[in-house]
């Protein structure tokens, strides 16, 4: 670190210091659906003081600033508590490849309602055949020529904050014929349209930040499409990259956090007097250090499957995280405030439903409400599943960086 900076860093830290007060403070730890619409008015008072799109090219709206600042930034933006930010699919994953493969014209007009936090945008890759396996996707698009519009048939799943964002950024089927990683496309569609239909997913949170959007000739300009036709794979890829980049650090002070707030609740309830918790919280602060150094590298040295490695060994931490929160809270942690009355439905839960006279389903457990610990721990257990599962992941390390034979496809 050089004194730029240092000076940087207590720079970042006076501004969050001087604004996360009043209102703003409200919203210290917010993330998930947590005061939603609160937490994007912060976000646009973020970009009106510049601290989004840090590491964009000036010419594109934003700062230019070195990896090691970025960094910066993360980590005491983490540090802060600061509410989490709604618009990470936008900034760090669309805004980057568009600047690398996006037309003027797009950049023109995406850029800088990204940046301003007037657009949100969702990801479309997941499908119910094609989670972690991209190249398997079914979703179709066909250009009507004589409207100069590209037409999208099927379905993704899994798809965060798609009822909140204003557009969709998509990979279909745009070559009929071709299979896996070929005639793939990369498309922008307007959420906002009669062929588009947004379902939320209830989670065992009781949150519904992921939802099925099914499309169903839905259109798009024929504009809309990133690079060229049957490139869709390339971008998509340079668009993953992108999304494990310098804010990892920030995620692994907010892991820090938690795990230092754990250790606090284990020695204020003496859970820490017992040996085999006090082992596994050393073992947990151990695996963290190891965690961080790697994560560090994978910024700064191009080693081939780093990126890999480093979601494998997070999202395993993390999820052992939540079990040994369980552990740390005890029996208390079986229970939860609940709501006993029953919710009406139009879907089938695991809670419970059963169907009243008229065919509508009505819920006859209790919602309820989590703690933090009893969070973390429900949510953790997809986290070795979302954004490519541990097989996926280790599948690609065999194949393409220790050069394994194939795994054999049914």
């Amino acid at each position: 670190m050089t004194s730029d900076d240092d000076a940087f860093r207590e720079q970042v830290r006076t501004w969050l210091a001087g604004h996360l007060v009043g209102e703003w403070a409200d919203l210290k730890g917010a993330a998930g659906s947590e005061a939603y619409e609160e937490r994007r008015a912060w976000n646009r008072l973020l970009a009106e003081h510049g601290w989004t799109c840090l590491g964009w090219p000036e010419e594109h709206g934003g700062r230019a600033l070195s990896l090691a600042q970025q960094a910066i930034f993360h980590e005491e933006y983490a540090r802060a508590d600061a509410p989490e930010t709604i618009n990470h699919l936008g900034e760090q994953l669309l805004g980057p490849t568009l600047i690398a493969f996006g037309t003027d014209e797009q950049k023109a007009r995406f850029l800088p309602a990204i940046r301003t936090v007037d657009e949100l945008w969702c990801q479309g890759y997941s499908e119910p055949g094609a989670g972690s396996d991209l190249a398997a996707v079914k979703t179709r698009a066909v250009l009507d020529e004589a409207a100069g519009e590209w037409v999208v048939d099927g379905q993704k799943v899994w798809t965060s904050w798609a009822h909140e964002a204003d557009w969709i950024f998509v990979i279909a089927r745009t070559e009929p014929g071709s299979s896996r990683h070929s005639g793939l496309s990369f498309l922008l569609v307007p959420l906002d349209q009669d062929g588009v239909e947004v379902r939320p997913i209830e989670q065992i949170t009781g949150d519904s930040e992921f939802n099925e959007v099914f499309f169903t000739g839905a259109r798009t300009p024929a504009s809309m499409i990133v690079d060229e036709p049957g490139e869709g794979w390339r971008v998509a890829m340079a668009l993953l990259g992108f999304e494990r980049g310098v804010s990892v650090l920030g995620q692994q002070v907010g892991f820090e956090k938690e795990l230092s707030d754990l250790i606090d609740l284990a020695r204020a309830t003496g859970a820490l007097d017992d040996p085999v918790l006090r082992d596994r919280l050393a073992a947990q602060s151990a695996e963290f250090e190891v965690m961080r150094v790697n994560a560090v590298r994978s910024l700064t040295e191009a080693t081939p499957g780093a990126d890999n490695v480093a979601k494998l060994v997070w999202a395993g931490w993390h999820r052992r995280l939540g079990e040994l929160a369980m552990d740390v809270c005890g029996a208390g942690s079986l229970t939860a405030a609940s709501d006993v009355e029953p919710v009406e439905a139009s879907f089938r839960s695991p809670n419970g439903y059963a169907p009243n006279v008229g065919g509508t389903l009505i819920a006859q457990g209790p919602k309820y409400d989590l703690d933090r610990w009893q969070r973390l721990f429900l949510f953790s257990r997809a986290d070795t599943l979302y954004g490519g599962s541990d097989e996926i992941q280790r599948n690609i390390l065999a194949e393409r960086v220790l050069g394994l034979p194939k795994e054999a496809r049914g």
